[in-house]
């Protein structure tokens, strides 16, 4: 990936491919998959200012895997790749392996 820092509270994440088939074998077109609200983070930036104006560090890290709400961040191409920018307050959660 080019190097990319977002900014701020904002971070990168690449989209979890979901799997293809249901439980029952049946296969999923891609036209009818829903976009996966799962994804591991590629990037993070330095953190928010608090009222203080010192740097408040992200709770989450290149490497998690996350759930994020359905319309939550920007879609973006970088390297022809699609990821999503969103701000942190916009991830629910990490999910822990």
């Amino acid at each position: 990936m080019t190097k990319f820092r977002p900014l701020h509270d904002r971070v990168v994440v690449r989209r979890v491919t979901s799997e293809e088939k249901t439980v029952g074998g049946i296969i999923i077109p891609d036209t009818a998959k829903e976009k996966p609200m799962e994804g591991e983070i590629v990037a993070v930036g330095q953190g928010a200012r608090n009222e203080q104006g010192q740097i408040v560090a992200l709770d989450v890290k290149v490497g998690d895997r996350i759930l994020f709400g359905k319309w939550s961040g920007t879609e973006v191409k970088i390297d022809s790749e699609e990821l999503l920018i969103m701000k942190e307050s916009d991830i629910m959660g990490v999910i822990a392996s």
